[in-house]
């Protein structure tokens, strides 16, 4: 990627869709032109994983698949795997957000029927592609769709509160289950086969036309994921109760005075060592499959993590304790080549947390949201910033620049009053924009709620919400041409375009 550029924050699930969540079809591709028409290079989304309870897609079932919800019915129907008749009583879905719940209702029944349809119609070359694809993702897939069948089987409980026989997968269990679920792993490895060639084609298009596409990766993984399921060894958990020995969190600060506690279980990093970091260099494999770059959230957890015991229902209590980040990065440097890793390097960042990232050159982050609350020491102000940042007007976890703006202490506005030396007559989201696009910064991406302009009711995710977060949609008719216009004329006044040599 040319060391200037720029792009968009956006979550799949944030496209229009007449089925009541953004997919990969049709609107995918308008939003990727949209990003070619605006001169943008970067597209950057969350977690692309299934989601359990709360929809969050850093708690998925599992690191390595992808979102059945986000396969698009519209292209199964163009593969005769799905009739314009079956859409025939669809609801009517909210138009501004996600209503899980119902999507779920609707689509789940459609991707059972394309399942069926592709098991009993697909073509030689079909199934030739399907088991080519099972055989190159065996080493997360098998498991994947073996849990995702067991739990249904289970009516959705979490793996500990199965039978524990195959809890703890006794080979007799195992062999059992599996003669008696063929039908239903099959399924689940359609699904993931039609989610990887529609994601596939839909990344390919963006590449085409320039743009990189950004993942992201949890640090931790769900407890109750088949990850956890398939491999308890590599994390802490509770012999006789299967759940987590040890939980990750963070600890108190200025922002929260018991900390966070997230339950996830905390990786056996001894034991992962021990097996050369395997399980790593699969998920950095497989995450490889569908992004260009990865932004690795919660980098710090690499040097050293807060670990909570069992029992406690704050993050108080932990303490920290020394993670082997630099022997990994060397295993996955080695085996894998040079990483393309993005740093989220937010919180509490220690000298040794700066060190490990700095060692192996990936970019850190910076947040304009976060600047003006101190001095000209804020390290989140532009001129503190080095060129090998990302600097973004705020995240997924941010309140939309408009809706931080509306709740900024007086002190605050007068110092981004004082910094930005003037305002434009577009609004402060276009002021933080340009504030980015500005910056030496090699990277500046910004959601598209700021360049739209939304406000606080268009957040994607209030942290410690337990609801209404990740619902977020935008409508077809928001990618106005006058809104690519001006976020082009700024990415060419602040060098951040393509080349003409890139883009012919």
């Amino acid at each position: 990627m040319p060391q200037r550029a720029s792009g968009i924050l956006l979550h799949p699930t944030s496209l229009p869709s007449r089925f009541g969540i953004g997919d990969v079809g049709s609107e995918a591709y308008q939003f990727v032109d949209f990003l070619h028409n605006s001169k943008q290079q970067i597209w950057q989304i969350l977690p692309l994983g299934p989601t359990g309870h709360g929809n969050s897609p850093y708690m998925s079932y599992s690191s390595m698949a992808g979102n059945p919800m986000l396969i698009s019915l519209d292209l199964l129907r163009e593969q005769n795997l799905l009739s314009e008749d079956d859409f025939a009583n669809l609801p009517e879905f909210p138009l501004d957000r996600v209503d899980y719940n119902l999507v779920s209702q609707v689509k789940t029944p459609l991707l059972f029927q394309a399942a069926e349809n592709f098991s009993a119609n697909a073509s030689a070359e079909q199934r030739q592609e399907f088991d080519a694809f099972c055989a190159t993702r065996g080493f997360w897939l098998d498991d994947y769709a073996f849990f995702m069948a067991l739990k249904e089987a289970h009516d959705g409980k979490g793996w500990h509160q199965w039978d524990e026989a195959i809890a703890t997968r006794q080979p007799d269990a195992v062999e059992q289950w599996q003669q008696r679920l063929t039908s239903e792993i099959f399924r689940h490895k359609y699904w993931q086969f039609e989610f990887f060639r529609q994601w596939s084609h839909l990344r390919q298009y963006a590449n085409e036309r320039g743009i990189t596409i950004i993942g992201d990766m949890p640090i931790y993984v769900a407890h109750d994921s088949a990850d956890v399921w398939a491999y308890p060894q590599i994390f802490h958990l509770d012999p006789e109760t299967l759940e987590p020995a040890l939980m990750a969190g963070v600890p108190p600060d200025y922002f929260s005075a018991t900390g966070q506690l997230w339950g996830n279980p905390i990786y056996n990093w001894e034991v992962m060592q021990e097996r050369g970091f395997k399980w790593w260099l699969q998920r950095f494999q497989a995450m490889l499959d569908y992004v260009d770059l990865t932004r690795v959230d919660h980098f710090r957890g690499f040097s050293a993590y807060w670990a909570v015991k069992q029992g406690e229902t704050t993050a108080i209590d932990g303490e920290w304790v020394d993670a082997p980040g630099e022997e990994l990065f060397q295993t996955i440097e080695r085996e894998l080549g040079i990483l393309p890793i993005l740093a989220e390097d937010l919180g509490l960042i220690t000298p040794d947390v700066e060190a490990l990232r700095d060692k192996f050159q990936f970019p850190g982050m910076k947040i304009l949201q976060f600047a003006f609350g101190g001095g000209p020491d804020n390290p989140y102000l532009p001129f503190n910033y080095g060129q090998n940042y990302v600097v973004y007007t705020g995240t997924h976890d941010n309140n939309t620049t408009v809706g931080w703006y509306e709740e900024l202490q007086d002190y605050e506005r007068e110092n981004l009053f004082r910094y930005l030396g003037c305002t434009s007559s577009d609004g402060i989201h276009w002021d933080l924009i340009r504030l980015a696009m500005s910056s030496v910064g090699d990277r500046a991406i910004f959601p598209l709620q700021d360049i739209l302009g939304l406000g606080s009711d268009s957040r994607m995710n209030s942290p410690g919400q337990p609801a209404g977060n990740w619902e977020w949609r935008y409508r077809s008719e928001a990618l106005w041409s006058g809104w690519s216009d001006r976020l082009r004329i700024l990415t060419e006044t602040y060098g951040r375009a393509p080349s003409e040599k890139a883009t012919s």
